[in-house]
């Protein structure tokens, strides 16, 4: 008998303990279901490891750029009689710069979602009028239906703030970013220096290192990287932001009066898009597989470019679709390519080893 009541003695002591924290009556289970549950990564953007402040406005002033590209060349298009299938657009680095400003002025005001009483005038009424304001406010109304009578032209700005806030911040705050781990200082061994020696061990077959193995990360995600369509994606975007950069100082170097834009053309996202995703196989190949340096890969980076424009070139002059003409350069070749942009092409061959790294640290973590 005194070892069963010691017994029930010590069951009892270890479910008082249990039920302690939440006080009695079960209060505790009462407060934790009536307590709101915390945010996911998905609905709380600003939380955790969200993207740096300088690369949101990085992504903004590219997104800006290829809705400026998007607009105009549609615009272009339509009003064209011959149907020009060059599909020319134009933004500027002025323009670039608004984008960015307003784009993280919009999410701040974003991020307000959640004290709006209702959703519905939140996304339908709040939101569009701050994003029609500071368009007009920045002087970026003149960019989607700038050609367009006045009613229609607002009309198309409500669409493209109901774009913004349902489609594109929507699933854009969801990136997160893995900051690399920082050193830690090693504590001094124990053993003698003779002894704690150890022979470090085989980089891999042959002596090569090897990528670390991709695996599967919060929500399904993977945990290295981008999915291939959103890398695919970023680097079209980003193939428009190095066109309008480029043309717009290498017209203004070559203009008295200065150029007010620079241009691109539409085929130009499929061009940068799957040359960079090939370029980034070759980074990886190249780098982390046989441990090339930076300079030792750029001129097989730049072998491919060259190839890459030389073979896009032919295919779409082949339909009239060819937007460049090298044939009053110097040193070009069917005046498709011209060695006079080989500085420009290595200086982006090794910026793209730079976007590389960063991108591979960005991480998309889908609805839960």
């Amino acid at each position: 008998m005194a070892g069963s009541d010691a017994g029930a003695e010590g069951r009892a002591r270890r479910s008082g303990a249990a039920r302690r924290p939440g006080g009695p009556g079960g209060r505790g289970r009462e407060a934790a279901a009536s307590r709101p549950e915390p945010l996911s990564t998905a609905e709380a953007p600003a939380a955790g490891a969200a993207l740096p402040a300088w690369m949101r406005l990085y992504f903004y002033g590219m997104h800006g750029i290829t809705l400026d590209v998007l607009a105009s060349s549609a615009g272009r298009f339509a009003r064209s009689p011959d149907l020009d299938l060059r599909m020319l657009g134009f933004s500027s680095p002025y323009r670039c710069l608004l984008h960015s400003l307003t784009h993280f002025a919009l999410e701040q005001v974003y991020l307000q979602r959640p004290r709006c009483p209702s959703a519905f005038v939140f996304n339908f009424l709040v939101y569009p009028s701050a994003h029609v304001a500071l368009q007009t406010l920045a002087g970026l109304r003149g960019g989607p239906g700038a050609a367009v009578p006045g009613p229609l032209r607002w009309a198309l700005q409500y669409v493209l703030a109901l774009y913004h806030c349902q489609v594109f911040l929507k699933r854009f705050l969801r990136l997160r970013y893995r900051r690399p781990p920082e050193p830690r200082p090693q504590p001094w061994p124990r053993a003698p220096p003779a002894a704690a020696a150890a022979p470090a061990p085989a980089p891999g077959a042959g002596g090569r290192r090897r990528p670390p193995r991709g695996t599967r990360g919060v929500g399904g995600a993977p945990a290295r990287g981008l999915p291939d369509p959103l890398r695919f994606l970023f680097f079209g975007m980003h193939g428009f932001l190095d066109e309008i950069f480029f043309t717009f100082f290498f017209n203004f170097l070559g203009q008295a009066d200065g150029p007010t834009s620079g241009h691109t053309s539409l085929w130009s996202f499929f061009m940068y898009g799957s040359c960079s995703f090939v370029v980034e196989r070759l980074y990886f190949h190249l780098h982390r597989g046989r441990g090339w340096s930076t300079w030792k890969r750029v001129p097989v980076y730049v072998t491919f470019i060259y190839a890459w424009e030389l073979c896009w070139g032919l295919g779409l002059r082949s339909c009239g679709a060819c937007s460049w003409d090298y044939s009053h350069y110097p040193l070009n070749f069917m005046g498709l390519i011209t060695l006079m942009y080989l500085p420009g092409w290595i200086f982006l061959s090794v910026y793209q080893d730079l976007l590389f790294n960063v991108l591979w640290r960005v991480q998309y973590i889908p609805t839960i």
